[in-house]
Order: C-alpha cells, then sequence, then structure tokens
C-alpha cells in the first residue's frame, strides 16, 4: 500500500487537445468545495494539439502556493509524458492509469496502479470520457464532495445538451467509485485534513486577479493585440465587459493598443493594455511619449523567455531591464510585481491611481508561471481599496504643465473647465505649447526627470520582511517567485535568515537600503543575469552575495530553492 499525507503533488499529462484542462477545472473545483486546499499550475507546448502538456495539482491540509518538483501520483494520457517528467519521479511516485501510456523502459521502474481509463470510458459510450473519468478517480482518492464534480459538470457542459451533461456525470461516477475502492482495498491511502472554511473561499489565478484588480481600481477601457501569455487578462475583461460597462477593443498590433489607450487617458478614462514582452517592444515610442506628455497610463506585461519569440509559453523573469530603460529620454515610471493572487489584485487596482496622481506609465510585471498559478484564498477585501481622482478643473489660467516643486503638475482634461487642455510630444512650457527655450528645457527635465521621480521615491512603500529582523542572512524575492521562497524559507526553519520580498520594484525608496544593512544578500530570481540584484546595486549600493538564477523557461520549485538556501547558510 502506498500512503500519501498533508500534502499530494498529483500531476496529469498528455497531448493538447486530450483535456487536460478539464480534469485540471474538475478536480480543482470539487477537492476545493470539500474542503482540501488547492494549489495548480499547468505547462504547455507551444502547439494546438499534440506535444506534451501537464498540470500539477498540490492538495493539502495547509495552503499551499507554490510549484513542487516531486510527483506523487501521476497519470499519463498517452505515451512521451513519462520521459517528458521523468526527472520528477520519487520512489514513491505511483503511476495511475493505462500501461499502454507508459514507455517501454519505464515499465519496471515505476509503481503503476492499472486503470482501464479507455475501457471505463467506452463503455460510458465514447474514448472522449476518459479524462472525465479520471477526475472523478482522483477525487474518489480522497473521498470528495461528488455533488461538486456534478455541479462542475452541469456548468461546464451544460450548453451541450442533457445528454452530453448525463454522459459525462456517469463516466465522472465510475471513476469515482473505483477511487474509492482503490483505497478501501488499500492500493492507494490518501489521508488529507479538511478545512471547512475552504469550501466558500474562492479559487483565483493570476490572470484573474489582474483582471479583477483593474476593474476594482476603475479600469473602463483596454486595449490589446493578443500575445501569449497575457491575452487571458483582455478576453477576462472583454468576457465582463457588458456586466461592468466598459470598453475592451482587440486591435491591429500593439502600437496603435498603447495609443488608443493614451487617447483614453487624455480623454479622462482609466485604461490599461495588456502585452507580453514583444509587444511591449513595440510600445517604446509610444511610452516615451507619455513621458514627455505626462501622459497617466498602466501596462500589464505578462513575461517569457526571450529574445525574440523564445519560449512562448514557458516563464521567466526577463523583462525588468527592458521596462526599466524602454523609452528614448529620461523620464519616471513605476513597476510593480505581484508575488500573490491578493498583491496582484490590490497593486492592480493601486496602479490606476498611481498613474492618475503621479502622470507616469505604471508597469505590472507578471509572467507565464504567475498568469497560470491558482489557489484558493479568502475573497479580497474591496473596502480596502481607494478610489482616487486627480483631475482638477481648467480655469482661467490653467498651465498644464505648471512647473512645481514635487514635479507633479496639474492635470485637466477636455472639456471640464475653461480653458484648451494641450498635451505635447515635443518640449513645451507651461501651457503646452513647443518650445526650444534652453532655459526652460532645463526646468521641464528637471520637473520631469528628477523631482517627480524624488516624490515618486519618497512614497514608495518598503518591501514586506519576514522573520528574524537580525538575521544574519536575507533571501530576497520579486515578483512570481515569493510563495516558492517564502516556503522554501519556512522549510529551512533557520533564524539565521530572514525573508525580504519586493511587490514594488522600481523606484525604490531610499530607505530600503537600511533593510539590508549588516546582512549577507541572496537573490532569487528566474532570469540568466540577476536583473534585479543589478538594480539593487545600482539604485541602493547593495551587494547580492548570492545570486540563486533559474533560466531553463520553467520556474522554480520548492526544492531548488530549498537546496540553494542550504547550500550558503552556514
Amino acid at each position: 500500500m502506498v500512503e500519501f499525507k498533508e500534502d499530494v503533488s498529483i500531476v496529469l499529462g498528455g497531448a493538447a487537445g486530450q483535456g487536460i484542462q478539464t480534469v485540471e477545472g474538475i478536480l480543482t473545483y470539487a477537492l476545493k468545495k470539500s474542503g482540501h486546499h488547492i494549489y495548480a499550475n499547468k505547462e504547455y507546448m507551444s502547439r494546438v494539439r499534440g506535444g506534451i502538456n501537464t498540470t500539477e495539482i498540490r492538495v493539502s491540509s495547509r495552503r499551499v502556493r507554490a510549484f513542487v518538483k516531486r510527483i506523487d501520483i501521476l497519470v499519463p494520457f498517452k505515451q512521451g509524458v513519462l520521459s517528458w517528467i521523468g526527472d520528477r519521479f520519487s520512489e514513491s511516485t505511483v503511476v495511475l492509469g493505462e500501461s499502454e501510456n507508459i514507455e517501454e523502459e519505464f515499465l519496471d521502474k515505476v509503481d503503476l496502479v492499472e486503470i482501464p481509463l479507455t475501457k471505463i470510458a467506452m463503455e460510458v459510450g465514447n474514448q472522449l470520457y476518459l479524462n472525465t473519468v479520471a477526475a472523478g478517480l482522483i477525487v474518489g482518492l480522497f473521498h470528495g464532495d461528488f455533488n461538486a464534480i456534478e455541479g462542475y459538470i452541469r456548468k461546464r457542459f451544460g450548453s451541450k445538451g442533457e445528454n452530453i451533461v448525463g454522459k459525462n456525470i456517469e463516466a465522472a461516477k465510475k471513476g469515482y467509485d473505483l477511487g474509492v475502492k482503490l483505497c478501501e482495498e488499500g492500493t492507494i491511502k490518501v489521508e488529507i485534513e479538511r478545512d471547512e472554511k475552504v469550501r466558500e473561499e474562492i479559487l483565483l489565478s493570476g490572470t484573474e486577479a489582474v483582471g479583477i484588480g483593474a476593474l476594482a481600481g476603475g479600469m473602463n477601457f483596454l486595449s490589446f493585440y493578443p500575445m501569449s501569455p497575457s491575452t487571458g487578462v483582455s478576453t477576462f475583461a472583454a468576457q465582463h465587459a457588458e456586466e461592468f460597462g466598459i470598453i475592451v477593443e482587440q486591435v491591429e498590433d500593439e502600437i496603435s493598443a498603447i495609443n488608443m489607450a493614451l487617447g483614453a487617458w487624455y480623454a479622462g478614462a482609466r485604461a490599461m493594455v495588456s502585452t507580453s514582452g514583444g509587444g511591449f517592444a513595440l510600445m517604446s515610442e509610444a511610452l516615451s511619449l507619455a513621458g514627455m506628455a505626462e501622459n497617466p497610463i498602466v501596462i500589464h506585461l505578462a513575461q517569457r523567455p526571450g529574445p525574440a519569440t523564445g519560449l512562448p509559453t514557458r516563464t521567466m523573469q526577463g523583462d525588468l531591464n527592458l521596462v526599466l530603460h524602454a523609452g528614448h529620454g529620461d523620464f519616471p515610471r513605476i513597476i510593480l510585481a505581484p508575488g500573490s493572487m491578493e498583491e496582484a489584485f490590490y497593486l492592480t487596482a493601486e496602479a490606476f491611481n498611481l498613474a492618475d496622481r503621479y502622470q507616469v506609465p505604471v508597469i505590472i510585471l507578471t509572467d507565464q508561471y504567475f498568469v497560470d498559478t491558482y489557489y484558493n484564498l479568502p475573497a479580497p477585501d474591496v473596502k480596502r481599496l481607494k478610489f482616487e481622482r486627480h483631475i482638477v478643473e481648467a480655469k482661467p489660467g490653467y498651465r498644464r504643465y505648471e512647473l512645481t516643486k514635487d514635479g507633479i503638475s496639474p492635470r485637466a482634461i477636455p472639456g471640464y473647465g475653461e480653458e484648451v487642455v494641450l498635451a505635447n510630444g515635443n518640449e513645451h512650457d507651461e501651457w503646452g505649447d513647443i518650445t526650444e527655450d534652453a532655459r526652460l528645457t532645463v526646468k521641464m527635465q528637471e520637473k520631469r526627470a528628477m523631482r517627480k521621480l524624488e516624490t515618486i521615491k519618497k512614497n514608495a512603500p518598503l518591501p514586506k520582511l519576514i522573520g528574524n529582523e537580525k538575521a544574519e542572512y536575507l533571501v530576497v524575492s520579486w515578483g512570481s517567485t515569493f510563495h516558492v521562497v517564502e516556503e522554501a524559507f519556512k522549510k529551512l526553519g533557520s533564524e539565521k535568515i530572514s525573508h525580504l520580498h519586493f511587490s514594488w520594484v522600481y523606484p525604490l525608496n531610499p530607505e530600503t537600503r537600511k533593510l539590508f544593512e549588516g546582512r549577507r544578500v541572496i537573490v532569487v530570481e528566474n532570469n540568466i543575469t540577476g536583473q534585479f540584484a543589478d538594480l539593487l546595486w545600482k539604485e541602493l549600493g547593495v551587494k547580492t552575495d548570492h545570486r540563486v538564477l533559474k533560466y531553463d523557461g520553467r520556474p522554480f520549485s520548492v526544492e531548488e530553492v530549498f537546496e540553494a538556501l542550504t547550500g550558503v547558510v552556514e
């Protein structure tokens, strides 16, 4: 008998088109509704059909929010899955499925529990029901709530007619009963405690957290050109456009997308653009226009490995330098990188206030791993949000680019007040008229690029410090590495090390420097050069003692970070 307790890592693998996402949807919904903590993430090849795609689902007695390398239960739907992820096997890994889906070289190496998934599906009526059988099987191992499975199926397949719904429920029930039987016979034993509070929590992905946060922040216009892995945010907004009374425009290219959003802000809207690295590169000139015109804009950039097309369905934190330096000339910008679903919600909502207040581009950096991750959490507290507008009336004598001590000029919008409201991509005077005056150019440059930046820095929040405030070692995470570092840090359990997480990435408050004094610094990030470690040196003069880097297009696992930390902390 194989026994799993407290935390189980389940991996499903197959080809694109085999319904892996359907199984994932049923499992995460039904097991969460059964009172189990859930974490899920997927990895997929860049193709419509074929290849090997996998999804990992962690089911736990406690909150789990990070990717682990180990596989406890594997369900392969085709040959090639075991070869693809064989380095993740352990002595306790159990494979549930059909021997024909196991490569010959693995038959004597894995603990296979033969399950006739195809036969059961054919008994229901079609091989297409195989994935639903598998979903029922896994939920049965946990003695989960079958009513939750049925409810999900009715919602997912309701538009296809009662016959399809009924067949899928039948397939799931056959799989469920078999899963229960495996436990009762002692083939597999799963002991995961339930938490009744989890039943009423929500399942939220990074894509949804950014989308909902944007709506909560008052976004009423979104323009985009599709580019993986950012497109989900735009389609989410489009699906809810009528419900929230917003406009979503899919345009002909990324240049049009950002210029349309700039025009929307100029007219008084709160607009966002969602893109990825290659799309953002095309937006560079318009980003510079936003800097000169001091026109607010919010940009969501979901990173993927580059250069060029790179690995379009993989993950990397490789675009920090791009967003730091994009656009010709000097002008400030704000860069945010959420590390949790909660941060994605609150930071995205706050991004619109920041853009409005400081009249700068605000860039929200996520990545493929983050947007495709989801887990259960309490519903965010909308009451925490503050909706801020910083628009003034253009009264007689109004100067759009008034020289101010903090670098922030009053922003009016056309039609609100008596004066004309200008926006200018050329150097300009305080009213917005073109100028080539040398002394005025100096004053405008200093207002835009220096005083405003200093104002933002002074008001920037400090990073989140977790653990012993006087620890000798400081492990630094930013953006999507937060949860994996958090779990590895807790697993290490040493008072010698504390955890510092940055979700406000740039500009950095000078007070942040004090958190590094007298410590040995370890920076964990998903790129080859250590872009954030370089930023810490450039902005704060903080030297990084150890860089833990990964750049194969895959996210860090808890095991990898734990091993790296144990190798450093003496």
